[in-house]
């Protein structure tokens, strides 16, 4: 007669101890912080991001469109409003950053430049204005970190509008640069109107 199933198993397990509960909570502990995962994440992505637009703004001279130096320029994407364009125009807008360009070599002011624009853009500045110079001496051409710089603003995606300075600020040796409105900001002023509708 053949044994039951259940004794030949008992009989091999006897020597078997069960796995301690303090032991799994050890190796659960080992475990790296998952926050510090997703910040080194968020770190390579911007990281990246920044790569990608640098890409996007090349400092070739004969990829620029050439500018004159006393040329007055503009752009502005669709959607801006021309009252809005004139007031631009016009310097009727307060901006805190000024960034000076025209000293500088094509590759520092490339990542000078959009720096200097997602900064202003992440702390909510509207406009901001860039001195990039008239470069009547300028090789290879005359004109090159203005024509470099009127180029790369329309490739930085915070940028909507630009136009020459007004003389006080520089005339066309300049630019009034215009921001789109940073996500931070909507959401401030989407609670001051709601609060605001609270007191009506």
């Amino acid at each position: 007669m053949l044994l039951s199933d259940d004794p030949l198993f008992l009989q091999e397990m006897a020597d078997v101890t069960p796995i301690k509960h303090q032991h799994q909570t050890q190796t659960a502990q080992t475990w790296p912080n998952p926050l510090r995962v997703t910040d080194a994440q968020l770190a390579k992505r911007a990281a990246a991001e920044q790569h990608e637009l640098l890409a996007l703004l090349p400092t070739d001279p004969y990829l620029f469109k050439p500018l004159k130096p006393d040329d007055v320029v503009s752009y502005k994407m669709d959607g801006i409003q021309d009252e809005v364009f004139t007031q631009l125009r016009l310097g009727k807008y307060r901006f805190n950053t000024v960034l000076d360009l025209h000293q500088y070599r094509l590759l520092q002011a490339r990542e000078s430049l959009l720096n200097y624009v997602l900064s202003a853009y992440e702390h909510g500045e509207r406009n901001i204005l860039v001195i990039h110079g008239k470069g009547y001496k300028s090789k290879p051409y005359a004109a090159l970190m203005k024509s470099a710089v009127c180029h790369w603003l329309q490739f930085i995606e915070p940028v909507t509008a630009y136009h020459s300075a007004t003389k006080e600020c520089g005339g066309v040796g300049a630019l009034f640069v215009m921001l789109k409105k940073s996500q931070q900001k909507r959401i401030e002023n989407g609670e001051l109107n709601r609060k605001g509708r609270g007191f009506r």
